[in-house]
């Protein structure tokens, strides 16, 4: 079972080459590829979550080095469980992005990148997942990097050219502290393995550990958009396609939050920068959710929510207990299918109404019944509703600050509730304005001229134009198989919507809102994983003596 630790990171990259080898010549092989190795990864990661379960951690020395030579790789019950989640949303969002056609039909972008940046980006996630050393989660924040910056700026529109380099200044501003904490912790102590440092670093002066423990918070801070670290984000997200951000904000966030949860138990026990990270989760709670109540654009709005529930999650570590961490941990997997399914549902809103300004939406809930469903249920589950899985990992978390009694618990719980009945309101004002008023007059009209298109259009190809939503506002045209499709004005504004969303996305976003309900059905089994999860993370011994053979 050891041997198959790698092969997450593995079958991306080799598919990479593949992929690449296709080109846009063979299109449909491409397709093929990514697919099938996603959900060969997916089978992969239930396969060592069950295992991680069953046997306790497993780990592979590459090479047959061993540390701290070596490049170790180890799956336990946390990573375990990472790796399903990313795999299933990963897929699921490539679903959606084949049936929008991104990949290939898109004449600003004619080379074929899309398949092999999201391969390496799906590579370097995993790689962050099951690295068992400082020096390889930083290569795994390099992959996804590079992968990254390739489909933020996917089709080389300005604002996508401006988002990503902001993007990329602020990761390699991180990278830059991440190097330096790598060399500061090496240098102390002779090594970068996790097991071997969670030996070592109890033995330096307090000073140094603290010193080290703060840097690579900030980093992890940094990745997580955790406040006031997360500046970055609402401008660098929304400009690329819906795609690319439903993954990148549903996903990549999380992996800061797994890396804080990782040193924070196995390197550094005795939560010594806990008030620290409680306020971080309050100003990440209180300035996120402010900052979506002020926004009327869907994707904005939706970024300033992840920054504000980031905040329950940095709760949940500031505490370090095992109710918290096992809180933390439910919250994050509950979160990470959420809200990618709220961005694919934004996707599909800007596709069908032409823009993600809601004050330029209505009467979608008249209009677009099934797309109502798919909005209504994840955002009531963000928001908390009981009996939903956004209700069960906040209660978690808030029985957590409950049993520790501080004054900053305390007033994480009052933050927490707070927040989550924000939340629902944020959620209600999207519903109302783009869903249960009525349309406006201009869009009624623009509803007119659909309806006449209807009557003329087939589904034949009309041409390889940019693709709503994957390009600035004003751009028309669609690919042919997104259904019937037309070209107006709203507000002045040139515009493309389509009555027929193609059926890949619609089924790809249906899927997330399933995956995501399912958190809820089996609420139970799924606490009790978290709950094992948090123990063994405290304990610590089980994955030292994995690694290190004792």
């Amino acid at each position: 079972m050891n041997a198959l630790v790698p092969l997450p990171v593995l079958l991306p990259l080799c598919a990479t080459g593949l992929s690449l080898a296709f080109g846009t010549r063979l299109a449909r092989f491409q397709r093929i590829i990514s697919v099938a190795v996603l959900t060969a990864v997916l089978g992969l990661s239930v396969t060592l979550m069950i295992a991680s379960d069953r046997e306790g951690p497993l780990s592979v020395h590459l090479g047959d080095f061993a540390p701290p030579l070596g490049i170790t790789l180890v799956a336990d019950r946390l990573s375990g469980l990472m790796l399903t989640v990313s795999s299933a949303v990963t897929l699921a969002v490539l679903v959606y992005s084949l049936g929008q056609g991104m990949a290939d039909r898109d004449k600003e972008t004619p080379v074929a990148v899309f398949h092999p940046a999201y391969l390496i980006l799906v590579a370097g996630v995993s790689c962050t997942f099951l690295a068992g050393d400082l020096v390889n989660l930083y290569v795994g924040f390099e992959i996804m990097l590079v992968a990254s910056f390739v489909l933020l700026t996917l089709g080389g529109t300005g604002p996508r050219i401006r988002a990503g380099s902001t993007y990329v200044i602020i990761s390699l501003l991180s990278s830059m502290l991440f190097l330096t904490a790598i060399a500061m912790t090496y240098a102390a102590t002779g090594t970068a393995n996790f097991a071997q440092l969670a030996v070592r670093l109890p033995d330096l002066p307090i000073g140094v550990q603290t010193l080290i423990q703060a840097m690579l918070l900030t980093v992890f801070a940094i990745k997580a958009a955790v406040f006031p670290l997360a500046a970055w984000l609402p401008d660098s997200y929304p400009t690329a396609p819906a795609p690319v951000t439903a993954v990148f904000a549903g996903l990549l966030t999380k992996v800061g939050i797994y890396c804080m949860l990782r040193t924070e138990t196995l390197l550094f026990p005795g939560n010594r920068l806990g008030d620290l990270l409680m306020a971080a989760a309050l100003a990440s709670m209180v300035v996120g959710i402010l900052g979506a109540v002020a926004q009327t654009d869907l994707k904005r709005l939706l970024s300033f929510t992840l920054i504000s529930h980031i905040g329950y999650m940095v709760f949940g570590i500031g505490l370090a207990t095992r109710d918290a961490y096992g809180g933390a941990i439910f919250y994050v997997a509950h979160h990470i299918t959420v809200q990618t399914t709220l961005f694919l549902v934004a996707g599909l809103m800007e596709r069908r109404g032409g823009t993600n300004e809601l004050t330029r939406l209505g009467g979608l809930a008249r209009s677009a019944p099934l797309l109502a469903v798919l909005f209504f249920v994840p955002a009531m589950n963000l928001a908390g509703i009981p009996p939903l899985s956004g209700f069960i990992g906040k209660l978690g978390l808030m029985r957590a600050g409950v049993a520790d009694g501080g004054v900053w618990a305390w007033i994480l719980v009052t933050g927490a509730t707070v927040t989550s009945l924000l939340t629902l309101y944020v959620m209600a004002k999207v519903w109302n304005l783009a869903f249960w008023r009525a349309e406006p007059p201009d869009l009624a009209a623009f509803g007119t001229v659909l309806e006449s298109a209807d009557e003329t259009e087939d589904d034949t190809d009309l041409g390889p134009d940019r693709i709503p939503g994957t390009g600035d506002e004003g751009v028309t045209g669609a690919p042919g198989p997104a259904g019937q499709v037309v070209a107006a004005t709203l507000h002045g504004q040139s515009v493309t919507t389509t009555t027929r969303p193609p059926r890949a996305m619609t089924a790809a976003t249906a899927g997330a809102v399933a995956f995501g309900l399912a958190f809820t059905v089996l609420a139970g089994p799924l606490a009790a994983y978290t709950d094992r999860s948090a123990a063994e993370l405290i304990a610590r011994t089980p994955y030292v003596e994995e690694v290190l053979g004792r």
